[in-house]
């Protein structure tokens, strides 16, 4: 039997789960938790691992994903407070403690090789195990626009085990039959007359004794009351106000701060220093960390200026110390010509046209960089227990307390359970803030000074050059364009593209794997068009350059090359770019449906003025389908400028539009940014 790549991950799954789950594996996942588990307080009653309530009638909901400015809180709280029957204004989120309850069970199916759309045996089978294994294989994580996948399920049936508990308390208290209670805008009352026989504060003393029962029925689409409507943000009153706390921000008795250079070279580390004379007043300590150097002070300002002015660094160089953008395209040239592919996948059958004409283009895509807003930071405290054990403590804005976790504890050596991580809100991630050379070099910092806090802060020219960059890449198109008939039509397309792949990298540097030489996956996903034939070949480079995971991934090149090479052939056969879509996308309803509403909104066909066009794009990622008409316009013939760009998105059940809607404003204003001027050479 041949060996797929299909059948080596689910083989994987299935052998992992067998090993490291074992007998669990038989009853089904608890994702409710148990009442004692959500930081249930004096005054509070635990309703499941996801929702406590207060004796002042305030509903706090387990919210275990980073918000990053996506909106997650709200969305997640809105799934909660609908099954709940909650009112909206008495709503909070809080972050829960560490447990397998709240591990992201979605993020482990994504990386299942099926598509959204993939049905059969197989994909149930694969989908079953991975949730399994989530339990115990899985991470708190966010990324990969599953937050809300994930949650979907389990956090409302959350919110209907909450209604049920406290319709049977109120019963209690009452003295009723629970079939006569009905729960409305955050009260228990009597459906016949509507007359208040509690609120949820009440109630707090009358639940912990209730016995569990199976989930009721969940609410049906047509009975939601808060789903699907642009209700107020939670997490905007705290950074209006200022009131809140993101990892920069972070203030603890004793801080001592930390800047960081490091080393000029990809791979490259300190072995060496000299100080120039003696430390000046306010700077306290040098630490060699992992790929650079820190100096250590009562201000930042002074540490990273003693760095800049004070310090003699010797360096040992990376493998490629040498190495710049003209050379690795002149690389990834001769690979795209000869390289031997990591993957190879072939869909319809190859035809051989009487008359045909071939046509190419090539592509490429520079290394991007995240640059979130908030800059590059991490504290960290080291203590030391009794015995002499360390215990760590972290304060950082992550997308993965799990990771970090794991990682500040084999830093330290310490036990995973005396790590406690706390996670602030993040002003931005897009991938960046997974990764986890902050924790190792803030708690290295840490443990220079035991029992201080240490702020580890990197300059914006730190994050410039040390990030984990989105990969660069080079495709090369062809399609065979059949002309033996009356009119020309595709017989054929291939490509062949070139790009490293992040999570080859990030498995390799987080927890050790050795690299598979394997594409990411959402670098070759299918394009989603009816080709008579389609062949693809990726070939994976070796490179010191880091690549993580960068907003919509692989998406954000191979979208590009795809969507460019389709405007190609249908010039070549004098069609309309529409048009030729929707021709490719027979028996795809839902893609059919946001091409035709976006060139619809944004009058495809009508007259624009000279020097102006319209383009258009088809994209299906992450569970969603968006099309986009970008509506650009080249006054002096070389100078680009964007007047106007169309949207539209299905996205399944939209849980607050407007939070949709601020994602894709934003994501616009990001891909723009990227395209025009975020280049890294």
């Amino acid at each position: 039997m041949k060996l797929t790549r299909r059948k080596a991950i689910i083989g994987g799954i299935v052998g992992g789960g067998l090993l490291g789950v074992g007998f669990w594996f038989a009853y089904e996942r608890d994702r409710l938790g148990s009442r004692t588990l959500f930081n249930v307080r004096s005054g509070e009653a635990g309703l499941s691992g996801w929702v406590k309530i207060t004796r002042d009638n305030r509903v706090f909901v387990a919210v275990p994903r980073a918000e990053m400015g996506q909106g997650v809180q709200t969305a997640l709280a809105m799934l909660v407070a609908e099954e709940m029957d909650a009112r909206w204004d008495q709503v909070t989120v809080e972050d829960p403690p560490e447990d397998g309850v709240y591990r992201n069970v979605e993020i482990l199916i994504d990386g299942l090789p099926f598509s959204p759309e993939a049905t059969g045996t197989i994909v149930e089978v694969a989908h079953w195990l991975a949730t399994k294994a989530a339990g115990v294989l899985g991470a708190v994580a966010t990324g990969g626009s599953t937050a809300v996948r994930d949650a979907w399920l389990p956090m409302r049936t959350a919110g209907a085990v909450a209604r049920d508990l406290l319709l049977r308390a109120a019963s209690r208290k009452a003295g009723v039959p629970v079939d006569s209670l009905d729960v409305r805008n955050g009260e228990v009352l009597l459906r016949k007359d509507g007359s208040l026989v509690a609120s949820f504060g009440e109630l707090v003393d009358q639940i912990g004794d209730l016995s569990s029962r199976p989930p009721p029925p969940l609410k049906s689409p047509s009975e939601f009351k808060l789903i699907g409507k642009p209700l107020a943000r939670l997490d905007v009153p705290a950074k209006v106000m200022g009131d809140a706390v993101f990892g920069i921000d972070v203030r603890l008795p004793g801080l001592i701060y930390a800047a960081v250079r490091n080393a000029p070279t990809f791979g490259g580390s300190a072995y060496g220093f000299k100080v120039k004379g003696s430390l000046p007043k306010g700077v306290e300590k040098v630490v060699i960390l992992p790929g650079g150097i820190a100096a250590l002070g009562a201000s930042w300002w002074r540490a990273d200026k003693f760095l800049k002015e004070g310090l003699d660094v010797d360096w040992a160089t990376g493998p490629e110390p040498k190495l710049d953008s003209g050379h690795l395209w002149q690389r990834y040239a001769e690979l795209l010509a000869t390289g031997e592919p990591g993957l190879v996948r072939i869909l319809g059958k190859e035809s051989r046209p009487a008359a045909s004409q071939t046509l190419e283009a090539t592509y490429r895509a520079p290394y991007l960089a995240h640059t979130p807003m908030e800059p590059m930071n991490c504290t960290a405290r080291v203590a030391r227990r009794e015995g002499g054990k360390p215990a760590v403590e972290i304060w950082m804005p992550n997308q993965s307390p799990t990771l970090m976790r794991y990682i500040a504890a084999r830093t330290a050596e310490a036990d995973q359970a005396d790590v406690t991580v706390h996670t602030t809100f993040l002003g931005g991630g897009f991938g960046r803030r997974a990764e986890v050379d902050l924790v190792r070099q803030a708690v290295t910092c840490a443990l220079a000074v035991p029992g201080r806090p240490v702020q580890v802060l990197w300059s914006r020219e730190e994050d410039i050059r040390h990030d984990y960059y989105r990969p660069m890449a080079l495709a090369r198109w062809r399609a065979e364009l059949d002309l033996s008939g009356e009119t020309p039509k595709l017989a054929g397309v291939s490509k062949r593209q070139v790009a490293q792949s992040p999570i080859d990298q990030f498995a390799a540097r987080v927890i050790g794997l050795p690299a598979q030489g394997k594409p990411e996956g959402n670098a070759v996903e299918n394009p989603p068009y009816s080709f008579p034939y389609y062949r693809l070949e990726a070939i994976v480079p070796e490179g010191v350059v880091p690549v993580g995971f960068w907003r919509s991934v692989g998406h954000s090149h191979t979208a590009f090359f795809d969507e460019c090479f389709l405007d190609e052939v249908a010039a070549a056969l004098r069609k309309d770019p529409y048009e030729f879509r929707r021709e490719l996308l027979a028996g795809k309803p839902r893609h059919l449906a946001v091409l035709e509403t976006a060139v619809r909104e944004a009058g495809w066909g009508q007259p624009l003025p000279a020097g102006s066009g319209r383009g258009l794009a088809l994209r299906a990622s992450f569970g969603s389908i968006v099309a986009q008409v970008a509506e650009v316009v080249v006054p002096d013939g070389q100078t680009v400028q964007v007047r106007r760009v169309t949207c539209a998105i299905d996205c399944g059940p939209v849980v607050n539009p407007a939070i949709v809607r601020a994602q894709m404003e934003s994501g616009i204003v990001y891909g723009l940014s990227a395209a025009l001027h975020g280049e890294i050479t």
